[in-house]
């Protein structure tokens, strides 16, 4: 089955700064790269934090040479901005440094993630970019969600046809008819009779890891549920089945 991994997207020429960067320099660096955003990394390429645009803005909001004297005369954004800011106590608007301008901890992918862990990743945070680890954790890459966005442009032909034929027939040795499979722009409606319950969830499980799948939609029902365990029997001699004490 296609599981892409985040090393094969990510851009491994990464511009990244140190904690100490002046403020000054990270704004160049995001120009000058016409980036969104930089990793912020210790001497052994371990990520500390990020900066992003918003970050920035943050900053430059709280510098008083910027604004109006008047708060009231300030746009809605600036004065949102300036709240936020202060009940932080306002350590962003007076960052003078990489690392107290950053955001942290970071968050952050491993290379050896599925782009579709990336992406989930992504959109729970609501991220533009994520760094990419080693499995040391030290910095390799960086990627994007224009990057992630690439592998949902598979057909759904494709994904359909990878469903019925890896999941279902070689992985759970069913017919190709048991599981009726519907992809429609990536959400996948599943909808059949399986003998256990174990079996749909662990079906589930692999249709929703596969490149290209945003959702699935689980319809399938079961003849016997063995997910419950069974009430333990207990007898005048011990819990049934097991042998019986020595007297």
């Amino acid at each position: 089955m296609r599981h892409s991994r985040i090393g094969s997207l990510m851009v491994t020429d990464v511009v990244a700064v140190g904690p100490r960067t002046p403020f000054k320099k990270v704004a160049k660096l995001l120009a000058e790269h016409r980036i969104s955003g930089v990793p912020v990394v210790d001497d052994d390429e371990r990520v500390l934090g990020v900066i992003s645009e918003s970050d920035l803005l943050a900053r430059q909001a709280g510098n008083p040479a910027s604004q109006p004297h008047d708060p009231a005369a300030w746009p809605r954004w600036l004065r949102h901005l300036t709240g936020f800011r202060r009940t932080a106590a306002g350590i962003k608007e007076r960052a003078v440094t990489a690392e107290e301008l950053m955001s942290a901890p970071a968050i952050a992918v491993h290379a050896a993630d599925t782009i579709a862990e990336g992406a989930r990743t992504m959109a729970s945070h609501r991220v533009e970019r994520l760094p990419v680890l080693d499995e040391e954790d030290r910095l390799v890459g960086i990627v994007t969600r224009r990057d992630l966005l690439e592998v949902f442009l598979r057909p759904d032909a494709d994904i359909r046809r990878e469903i019925v034929d890896e999941v279902f027939v070689q992985a759970m040795w069913l017919a190709p008819d048991t599981v009726d499979v519907h992809v429609l722009d990536g959400v996948v409606t599943l909808r059949g009779r399986m003998e256990l319950r174990s079996d749909t969830e662990i079906a589930v499980r692999m249709v929703r890891q596969l490149d290209g799948v945003v959702m699935v939609v689980d319809e399938l029902v079961s003849r016997i549920d063995d997910t419950r365990r069974r009430p333990v029997e207990r007898t005048p001699q011990g819990i049934a089945g097991s042998p019986s004490a020595p007297s």
